[in-house]
């Protein structure tokens, strides 16, 4: 099992930016891969980014050019940069972490665009 500990959520005017981080009670190293997900309401959880632990990154198309994840092995954390943030972005963001090939979840924090 792997602990995943969120942390940076909450409310931003449109077009600000917010860093989520999520630390994790094991190694990166022990992982398949790290990521976040996020849910709106009313709405199903989608993929947002992911990134290995050897740094080979993805993201969903709504988010490619604003959102940057990245890891910081040393401190077994990852991050999600959001910039220039959209309306839509509003969600509940969860990090992920697959570990022995089984999904673990943080605890989800809000996250809440203005306009």
């Amino acid at each position: 099992q792997v602990q995943l500990v969120e942390s940076g959520g909450g409310l931003v005017q449109a077009g600000g930016s917010l860093r989520l981080s999520c630390a994790a009670s094991k190694s990166i190293y022990s992982m398949n891969v790290m990521g976040w997900y996020r849910q709106a309401p009313g709405k199903q959880r989608e993929l947002v980014a992911t990134i290995t632990p050897h740094g080979l990154t993805n993201y969903a198309d709504s988010v490619k050019g604003r959102f940057i994840i990245s890891r910081d092995n040393t401190k077994n954390t990852w991050y999600l940069q959001m910039n220039s943030m959209k309306l839509e972005d509003t969600a509940v963001y969860f990090c992920n972490a697959y570990y022995n090939f089984e999904p673990h979840w943080g605890q989800g924090t809000q996250v809440t665009v203005s306009s």
